[in-house]
Formats: structure tokens, sequence, C-alpha cells
């Protein structure tokens, strides 16, 4: 007897469905799902696949299927692996891209890359984007004026580190430096430097939980006199391939100072620890990493 699917469809041509691209989020937590949700709301992927740690995460992923009637995204799928596997990626998708969105980021982002043997332009760390969202929009309350309008870099490490370019501040296009040269100074009555300390403390506070914003850290090499290999968050250009292109701010001696003093403090920690964590060969000691996976080939599954 025919069963209901068969009598309501007849098949014309075996067809095996290959997506086009394939996002895979790996060990979905809380910023996992916020990474998800904002995928799947900017329709950017044929396939979500989210990887679980946990049974119990189970259901936010039943959620997103079930509110799939209102996406474009056609396929939703969950797994559950241990992080050892997260090595996988490497050999069952040779041409992904990564995104890393945890802490601390700078330092993962480099792990992960030197993990994987791939060219350093396919790796993405969170790095300091939510420190400049942040940056903009107490700008944008200081002045009484949208954060869209607000502009400006907080560069290098993703925490105290990190180095405001007051230099190159503006709200649509006029220089703040211009008409206050005190900017960011300890000279300055208005005491501007605030605005990023409390972008420094937000950060710290908050930390670990804080990516409904993706950002952007890039390896840093032979730019601002920085010679070691490290990861540190710079304004870049993003193709099909990955990073093409760093845009390289012009900085004030003091600020690249402050960008060179980042860098090295992330060098050190980098050699004290990355020698254990690479010799592993493996990312299961990395207890909250979750990374964004992006297969952009349709061989790949």
């Amino acid at each position: 007897m025919a069963s209901l699917k068969d009598q309501l469809i007849v098949n014309l041509l075996k067809e095996e469905q290959v997506p086009q691209n394939k996002i895979t989020v790996v060990r979905v937590g809380a910023v996992g799902m916020a990474c998800a949700i904002s995928i799947l709301m900017k329709d950017l992927t044929d396939e979500l696949v989210l990887i679980f740690m946990e049974d119990k995460l189970k259901g936010e992923m039943m959620e997103l299927q079930h509110g799939s009637l209102f996406l474009r995204t056609p396929k939703i799928v969950s797994a559950k692996t241990i992080m050892e596997k997260a090595v996988l990626i490497w050999s069952s998708s040779p041409h992904c891209k990564l995104i890393i969105v945890s802490n601390t980021v700078d330092i993962l982002t480099y792990v992960a890359w030197k993990i994987s043997g791939f060219l350093k332009n396919r790796f993405i760390g969170s790095g300091c984007n939510l420190d400049s969202a942040l940056f903009h929009y107490l700008m944008g309350e200081r002045l009484r004026v949208h954060p869209l309008s607000c502009h400006g870099w907080v560069l290098g490490e993703h925490g105290d580190l990190s180095v405001p370019v007051w230099s190159r501040v503006n709200v649509s296009g006029v220089s703040l430096k211009n008409l206050h040269p005190d900017l960011g100074t300890d000279a300055d009555k208005e005491h501007w430097k605030e605005v990023h300390k409390q972008v420094v403390d937000s950060v710290i506070k908050l930390k670990g939980y804080t990516s409904w914003t993706i950002g952007l850290s890039v390896a840093d090499w032979g730019l601002y006199g920085i010679k070691d290999v490290v990861f540190l968050s710079v304004p870049f250009i993003l193709g099909q391939n990955g990073i093409s292109d760093v845009v390289k701010v012009n900085l004030t001696p003091e600020e690249e100072a402050h960008l060179k003093k980042s860098a090295d403090t992330l060098w050190g920690i980098q050699k004290k620890s990355s020698y254990n964590l690479i010799r592993r060969k493996h990312i299961i000691q990395f207890k909250s990493e979750e990374m964004i996976w992006v297969d952009t080939s349709s061989k790949m599954t």
C-alpha cells in the first residue's frame, strides 16, 4: 500500500541536495545561540549546523526548526560532539573560514590558526568590534546624536589594553580632535578619556557573554612596527576567501606606541601558553570556546 507521501508526490528525478554555503556553530551556548539567530535573521546560509555540548540545548535547536516557517534557511540541523572532534573541521572542510568569538579571543584565534595550518586570512576573531560599537554608542549618548553618525576605531587587544584612535574620531565627517585638541588626553577638561574607560570596564564586566555583535580581529604582522605574529583588531576588507586587505590607519606616535604595547602583551602571553595548547592538537581545553565555521564550498559535507 502506497504511503501518504507517495500518494501526494510523484518523484521524477533523484536529486542530491548540496548546500551552496553552510555555516556551523561549534559549541552552542548563549553566545552561540545569539550567533545562530543573527545568521538566520540575515539569511546568510542555506544550511545551519549547531554542534551542542549538552542534551538540554537540543531544545534551542528545535525552537529554531519550529520557527523555520518564518525564515529562508531551508535546513537547520544539530549534532552532538566532543571538542576533540572539532579538529575534524580542517579535514572535512578544508576551504572553510573561521570566526572565533570566545575570550580570550585574540589568543584563541592565534591558536586555532596554528593548529590548522591554514593561511591566516581565513581566521577572524570577534576582537574589538564590540568595543568600537560601544565607543560609538557612548559618544552618541554624550553628544546627543545617533551612534551611526559617530565614527572611530578601538584597535588592539580586546580588553583593557585596547587603543581608542582619538585622532580619527569624527561625527558626520567633522573631526573632534580639530575642534578639541585635548580630546582623549589627560589634559582634557571634558574628560572624554572616560568614554574609553567605560568601554573597557563594560567589556571586562560582561566578558564571555557579549557576542550579539561579531567582530574583527586579524593577524597583525609588520604593521605599526609590530614584528611578532599576534592577532589584533584592525580594520580590514573581507572577500570570498577571507581577509583580502588590511586598512592601515594613520596613527599618532602615541597611539602607535599603545598599539605596540598591546601587541607585546599578547605576544608575551602566547609565548608562555601557546606551546602546550598547540602541542595537544585539539581544542578541548577551551572550555568556553564557541566558533563559527563558515563553509562556502558546495562540495564539503
